[in-house]
């Protein structure tokens, strides 16, 4: 057992479920049955009744001022959720087909909250790495792990992602211990190796956290401000997630700004009617189109363009395109 709810029983919460499937079987089937009856009454049940009957189609509906972040939301149905990493959760991206003679294109921001990191920090180390079209995660491995970028193995690439990644939303040695399966020392030791090869992010984390402090708001690099209620909450746990999320809210709500601007360029430009394209979703860093196969290297040009023209970074906005007649073949 190891933790308890607030009743004294053993929680099943799924961080310890998942911690206990490294050792055990049957917390890995709970976690599979969850997941799986999470899909089946979140959307394969319940897809098939919101179709409209006069589209044949089904129509989200993006909500903008939800997200504390300014991320667009999806509801009724939400379309955001449904997990990429399984096989399940793609089955049901497949789902999503185009009509005849059309495809779907999906328009992916490769790895933006760090190129914003890396703007907003003025590391040279992170500047380097992206400017030069360095694979990042390996480059940070190569940097923390002393070793030369062709030596770099994938245990180490591994570990410089969930480095890369967590710091921005303010993950702990403990954190990054379970997540690469490493002693909390060990781990505490590769973030202090980080934030020796890379100053600049030190010192961003630092200034952003103090200017929260004394402001309760941070802002985009846009100037939009994301105000922090709990940065001074007497409560220690809604502290530290306030500043937790004073870090990342900068970056996750530069990416919404971004993504939105990008969104109004390429509008505009559909609106012209050159090409038989429309755009259909929104999830997060992606755009998703339907296109006419006649059309579809214009709308892949101009999609392109439009997206790394959104915002001026000092490293280059990078965007990952890929079609197919169905959503999971396009992402």
């Amino acid at each position: 057992m190891l933790k308890k709810t607030k009743t004294g029983q053993p929680s099943t919460a799924e961080p310890v479920l998942a911690e206990l499937a490294q050792d055990y079987e049957l917390p890995r089937v709970i976690l599979e049955q969850r997941s799986l009856a999470k899909l089946k009454s979140t959307y394969t049940d319940k897809l098939p009744l919101q179709v409209n009957a006069n589209t044949g189609r089904i129509h989200s509906t993006f909500q903008q001022a939800v997200a504390a972040t300014g991320r667009l939301s999806s509801t009724d149905p939400n379309l955001q959720n449904i997990p990429i990493r399984t096989a399940e959760g793609r089955r049901v991206r497949q789902a999503f087909v185009s009509a005849p003679d059309m495809l779907l294109l999906a328009a992916d921001y490769s790895q933006v909250e760090l190129r914003i990191m890396a703007h907003l920090s003025q590391d040279p180390g992170l500047l380097k790495a992206f400017s030069s079209a360095q694979d990042v995660h390996r480059a940070t491995a190569a940097d923390v792990f002393g070793v030369a970028l062709d030596e770099v193995t994938g245990e180490q690439r591994r570990s410089a992602k969930a480095i890369n990644f967590g710091l921005i939303y303010g993950m702990s040695a403990f954190g990054l211990a379970n997540q690469i399966g490493v002693s909390r020392g060990e781990a505490g030791e590769t973030i202090e190796r980080y934030f020796e090869k890379y100053p600049g992010v030190r010192t961003y984390m630092d200034e952003t956290q103090a200017l929260a402090d004394e402001k309760g708001y941070v802002e985009t690099l846009f100037g939009r401000r994301l105000y922090l209620p709990d940065i001074h909450a007497g409560n220690g746990m809604l502290r530290k997630a306030a500043q937790r999320t004073a870090i990342n809210a900068p970056m996750q709500g530069t990416a919404a700004d971004i993504i939105k601007r990008a969104m109004i360029d390429i509008q505009n430009w559909l609106n012209e009617g050159s090409i038989d394209a429309r755009m259909l979703l929104q999830v997060h860093d992606e755009l998703v189109f339907e296109v006419s196969e006649r059309d579809l290297p214009l709308l892949v040009d101009g999609v392109r363009f439009r997206m790394v023209s959104a915002a001026a970074l000092d490293v280059p906005l990078v965007v990952d395109i890929g079609t197919g007649k169905n959503w999971d073949e396009a992402h």
